[in-house]
């Protein structure tokens, strides 16, 4: 941003058009070197980062609004964070959990059964990445239960694994041509009020009676080992459900004896103002899956569940050799002790309000936006070609991101059909960083809507 006079204010600085000289230089690299396949929201290459703040190779320093996919609720090389890792690399660096165990892994597990929901016995052990988080809460369910079934929600997003990916629910670009997938999986349908002419009660209602359809049409309720739901939809574009809605989805597996699953990996670690946000619905799952922000951009998964549930298995079928690293542990205690001491659970909802005040009024100026929702700082906003017909403009969002990342604000797109703009802020993120991030969003939209 730039005073009156000219100068420089607030902490975006761009010196070069993006990419710049050096990044074009990795880029042409990058093309020689890694597949088309894996994707990246801006072409250029970090240097450094801080807290909210991305500097690249060329010295353009950038807001961050997407928090490596909410990966960073703490922010980027949180300086406890980092401590904690220097002092773990001092003394060893990975012996393997099944090999010889050590103290962090311990640590966490008993931490982490003390935050997750529910008051009942819970053990808790590690992973890599979230799709394995995933898979083995699967695993578990399975075998615990002695059903295959497996009931996910259109629009759900769980990984990139064979069984995740076949619990996911958007086609393209992450299961086309990929096939075949696992079997025994079905997909629910899950409310999305905005497109709906029913209100919420009237919606909610027609889908919990399709679903006891399914069980007479599809497969019986005796086969289902569980039901797994993210309490928002990240991916699927930060969509809410009613408390009741998922109150009713649990009132069903307890009357079938199936496992709710709550796949917390993007909405965990107070992204959306709890700890966790299913917090937020009133239910108890039975296994919790999380990831992401857990380690502060270390590698670390965790997979919580009812003590029975957990002992199901027995020794050497479940973990994995990097399973809870000794660094993922050691950032995941800190990061834990972050969101408690600095309070992060009440700076999430001052995120989110702040998002809300600012970005509901522009509605009045831009009819192009649909809605603007939030549970905490997890934030979303739907852009539309028509307010009557309410078709997705995917073609706009990717026109405010192009824009809003050469002023230096970086964005993400969610969604079915990609017309959703989402913010996954670092909760550490100052207010002075928030406004300017906030201002550019909000001219850069502006700007766009009037095509200018």
């Amino acid at each position: 941003m730039k005073n009156k006079e000219g100068k420089t204010i607030g902490s975006i600085n761009i010196v070069t058009a993006i990419p710049g000289p050096k990044a074009k230089a990795l880029l042409a690299k990058k093309l020689q070197h890694v597949p088309k396949g894996p994707f990246n929201t801006v072409e250029t290459f970090v240097a450094k980062a801080e807290g909210a703040l991305i500097t690249d190779v060329d010295g353009n320093t950038f807001i961050d609004f997407a928090g490596a996919i909410g990966t960073l609720n703490v922010g980027h090389r949180p300086t406890r964070v980092v401590q904690a890792l220097t002092e773990q690399v001092n003394q060893y660096l990975h012996t393997c959990f099944h090999v010889m165990m050590y103290e962090p892994y311990i640590q966490l597990a008993e931490m982490l059964n003390e935050i997750t929901p529910g008051e009942h016995e819970k053990k808790t052990f590690f992973l890599s990445s979230g799709a394995e988080a995933v898979e083995n809460a699967i695993k578990l369910a399975r075998k615990y239960t002695g059903r295959k079934g497996i009931i996910s929600f259109e629009r759900g997003f769980h990984g990139r694994t064979y069984m995740a990916m076949s619990l996911t629910s958007k086609v393209k670009p992450y299961k086309y041509e990929f096939g075949p997938f696992a079997p025994e999986t079905y997909k629910w349908s899950f409310p999305y009020y905005f497109y709906s002419s029913l209100t919420p009660l009237e919606l909610d209602n027609r889908l919990l009676k399709q679903f006891e359809r399914f069980f007479l049409s599809e497969v019986p309720p005796e086969e289902i080992a569980a039901i797994i739901m993210e309490p928002v939809q990240g991916e699927g574009g930060f969509v809410i459900p009613s408390a009741y809605f998922v109150q009713q989805v649990k009132a069903i597996c307890e009357k079938y004896q199936i496992l709710f699953i709550a796949d917390e990996i993007q909405t965990g670690f107070g992204r959306t103002g709890k700890m966790f946000a299913i917090d937020h619905f009133g239910v108890v799952p039975d296994i919790i899956t999380m990831s992401k922000s857990l380690g502060a951009g270390i590698p670390i998964s965790a997979v919580t569940g009812k003590a029975e549930i957990m002992d199901a298995a027995n020794p050497g079928e479940i973990g994995g050799t990097y399973g809870g690293s000794p660094l993922g542990c050691v950032a995941a205690l800190e990061v834990i002790k972050m969101i408690k001491e600095q309070d992060l659970l009440k700076r999430s909802l001052e995120i989110g309000n702040a998002f809300k005040q600012t970005f509901t009024g522009l509605q009045n100026q831009c009819k192009q936006i649909g809605e603007v929702r939030q549970l905490g700082a997890m934030c979303a906003i739907e852009f539309i070609k028509d307010p009557v017909t309410k078709e997705p403009n995917k073609e706009l969002v990717t026109d405010i991101l192009a824009k809003a990342q050469q002023k230096g604000l970086i964005l993400m797109s969610a969604g079915l059909y990609g017309n959703i703009i989402r913010l996954l802020t670092p909760l550490v993120i100052t207010d002075e960083q928030l406004l300017e991030g906030f201002t550019v969003l909000a001219k850069t939209i502006l700007d766009c809507c009037r095509g200018t």
